[in-house]
């Protein structure tokens, strides 16, 4: 395996307690063009803080995707989903932008993104969006089977 020196995979962890950007995030080359494939990653402790109040919120998301010429690399993903940490947005920015930025840097055949909120004040808040329709022959579970 070609070492490529640009990545963050095998480096030091740089936390980033910034504004969320899509220059934390990294792809990689698919290793199997040639066929469509689901992946899929959960994040069970995604944290971002209300922009009202200032209070943590948490969420499980769940990302399944479809590549096309790259795939996304992991540990970029884990560093960009850390700094929306101390990120003020509503449940609903932070899915959808996470969504968008994954989009522009794989540009994924197809990509879902399901945002399960925990309660706060009671009631839950879960955010769900999609790019067009899973290829055909692709299995996926559903969003919820996590």
């Amino acid at each position: 395996m070609k070492k490529n020196s640009k990545l963050s995979l095998g480096k030091k962890t740089e936390y980033r307690f910034e504004k969320p950007n899509l220059k934390t995030l990294e792809n990689v080359a698919n290793p199997h063009p040639d066929i469509d494939y689901a992946i899929r990653f959960t994040c069970p402790e995604f944290t971002s803080i209300c922009p009202i109040t200032g209070q943590p919120d948490f969420a499980n998301l769940v990302i399944d995707y479809v590549p096309s010429k790259a795939i996304l690399e992991s540990k970029s993903l884990k560093l960009y989903l850390f700094s929306y940490r101390n990120h003020g947005a509503f449940h609903e920015d932070c899915t959808i932008q996470i969504a968008k930025d994954i989009i522009a840097i794989t540009k994924p055949k197809w990509l879902r993104i399901g945002g399960y909120w925990y309660p706060r004040g009671g009631i839950p808040i879960d955010v769900f969006f999609q790019s067009g329709k899973l290829p055909k022959g692709v299995s996926l579970p559903d969003s919820e089977d996590r």
